[in-house]
């Protein structure tokens, strides 16, 4: 349980089926069972009652998730989470990539508060839709759900959910997408990869960015890439700069190469 950051299990409202008011705030139980995180960490985590609560919400996010997909898939769209500690990049690098592809897209948002990313989005001719979390922090498969019902989803070849920036809650909340984006800037340092595993085993591809900074930092790609190979040798890196026309096309081919049907 995430206790500095606003969510709670005793305000979760229906094991999942949030009550969305007026300021988007939401309280959601979090687990990391799964991850096979150390429980013992947290007293609460011993509680009979409060894993069977966890994994009863864990379920019925998971029962969302399946028909957020379900829905993409009727539209034949391919839909990828994209995950970041915060300043990593996300929202530039899909401003920027509207000139690498074809590829028609759109953009769900979250943040906890503003609509200032989407509204970045929209002005580049993006289509996007903002979700504010309040005080939680990740997106879960009911906030994802709400935002498919303002996002016009004819003619799209692709739906990304840029995340909340953290590194930790939204590894763990299936919000119906088909593959997992995880982006780590060079000024974080390669180390984030070995201090937060479950990101980083969660993902498909990593794109380690803003590399026109790499002369700056002490950011050992090699090491990146070892660390990354121990979690998962599946992972793909790529290093990425929106300065750097050949990585943002690499970004583009990856991303086509993994639109449902191409596999």
């Amino acid at each position: 349980m995430c206790k500095d950051c606003g969510c709670s299990l005793t305000r979760h409202d229906h094991l999942g089926e949030h009550t969305h008011h007026n300021d988007h705030s939401h309280a959601h139980g979090h687990s990391h069972t799964h991850e096979h995180q150390e429980l013992h960490t947290n007293p609460q985590l011993n509680d009979k009652k409060t894993l069977s609560l966890i994994h009863k919400i864990l379920d019925k996010n998971d029962v969302e998730a399946g028909h957020n997909r379900a829905h993409f898939e009727a539209h034949n769209i391919t839909a990828f989470n994209i995950m970041s500690s915060p300043g990593s990049g996300k929202t530039t690098l899909l401003e920027q990539l509207k000139e690498y592809t074809q590829l028609n897209y759109a953009v769900i948002e979250g943040d906890l508060e503003t609509s200032r990313d989407a509204d970045r989005l929209i002005a580049k001719g993006i289509k996007a839709y903002q979700i504010q979390t309040g005080s939680a922090c990740h997106l879960d498969a009911f906030m994802v759900h709400g935002a498919l019902h303002h996002l016009p989803l004819e003619g799209l070849d692709i739906c990304f959910i840029e995340n909340v920036g953290n590194l930790v809650c939204p590894a763990s909340y299936d919000v119906g997408t088909h593959k997992n984006i995880v982006l780590l800037s060079v000024p974080e340092g390669d180390d984030k990869i070995e201090k937060y595993p479950v990101m980083f085993r969660r993902a498909d591809v990593v794109l380690v960015t803003k590399c026109d900074l790499l002369p700056h930092f002490d950011f050992k790609m090699d090491e990146a890439r070892a660390q990354l190979q121990k979690l998962n040798p599946d992972i793909q890196l790529l290093e990425v700069s929106i300065k750097d026309g050949d990585s943002m096309r690499a970004v583009a081919h990856w991303l086509k190469d993994n639109m449902r049907g191409t596999q």
